[in-house]
């Protein structure tokens, strides 16, 4: 159990220093494009430069979860705080959602209004600042984010990709201001904001399968091969995952020989939970419950079959 808190730590600790990391990467990327805004007027940057904002802003709210998810359980919160990175994933959503809908404003009132685009190659510039800090964040996060099990890290490294992505697309509302062409930037930004949306789903659906205690199948079914290829296990019955901030909890139950002692069964269930937590991704704990095989005619969950639910 100590090697599992100490690798917890790790993680929160190594998910800290890429948070404040990339927030003063996307930071500084956020002020370079937002002096170009100021001096050109251009809208589709208007709505890269709010969208990296709001990146490095989500930093925020996943340093506050990691740091909380390294406090130890209480009598109140008896499973830690793990799920409060989870929460800091939705206040992520939430701020993809508001650049979203800030760069599609701006962008439709421009359209209605076009107006000349100013030093288009000072634009084509902030962009490529725009996808090269992203990326670079992106891939930083990713890779950590994946390493450490973090949900919600890794979404926000997707996010940054995408801006990245769509700070290339500025290039073109630069292109469209240097051939006279004002509709071309209002349009871009749309684009931008689309991307964004786009971004928004896959992040979105990612965080509320975590809040919603959805794993990979295949983790299931890892899960189940493993415990019943333990000698003494005869069957394998309700097999449960589900992920607490970087890590996975189990539950299952394991049928044993009727015949066989407590002490026995005791350290088949032992044995069935450390083949799990070595062979089963980023698994922190299990629960194994060991039960008699059943004789004909007879019902061992009597007692409680009046409570199971369908």
């Amino acid at each position: 159990m100590a090697d599992q808190v100490d690798d917890h730590l790790v993680a929160s600790r190594a998910g800290l220093r890429t948070l404040w990391g990339s927030f003063a990467v996307l930071l500084a990327t956020a002020l370079i494009q937002a002096v170009v805004v100021a001096l050109t007027g251009s809208v589709a940057l208007l709505s890269d430069t709010l969208h990296n904002a709001a990146d490095a802003l989500s930093a925020l709210p996943l340093a506050v979860a990691f740091t909380l998810g390294r406090r130890a359980a209480t009598a109140r919160f008896t499973y830690g705080f793990g799920r409060a990175e989870d929460l800091a994933g939705l206040a992520v959503v939430a701020l993809i959602a508001a650049s979203a809908a800030l760069a599609a404003v701006e962008s439709a009132r421009r359209l209605a209004e076009p107006r000349p685009l100013q030093h288009a190659g000072a634009v084509a510039a902030a962009a490529l600042v725009g996808f090269l800090g992203n990326e670079a964040v992106a891939r930083w996060r990713v890779r950590v984010g994946r390493r450490i099990g973090s949900a919600a890290l890794v979404a926000d490294g997707l996010h940054a990709r995408a801006d990245g992505f769509t700070s290339l697309a500025v290039l073109v509302a630069a292109g469209g201001g240097a051939l006279g062409w004002p509709w071309v930037d209002p349009a871009v930004g749309l684009a931008v904001a689309a991307a964004i949306l786009w971004v928004l789903v896959g992040a979105g659906r990612q965080v509320l399968g975590r809040l919603m205690d959805a794993v990979e199948p295949q983790a299931v079914a890892t899960a189940t091969r493993l415990a019943a290829a333990t000698p003494g296990v005869l069957a394998v019955e309700q097999v449960r995952l589900r992920w607490s901030g970087h890590g996975r909890l189990a539950e299952l139950t394991v049928v044993v020989d009727r015949d066989a002692s407590l002490l026995t069964a005791h350290g088949i269930a032992h044995e069935v939970e450390h083949r799990l937590l070595h062979g089963v991704h980023r698994l922190v704990r299990a629960h194994v419950h060991p039960h008699p095989a059943p004789l004909p005619g007879t019902d061992d969950h009597a007692v409680v079959a009046h409570h199971a639910r369908s």
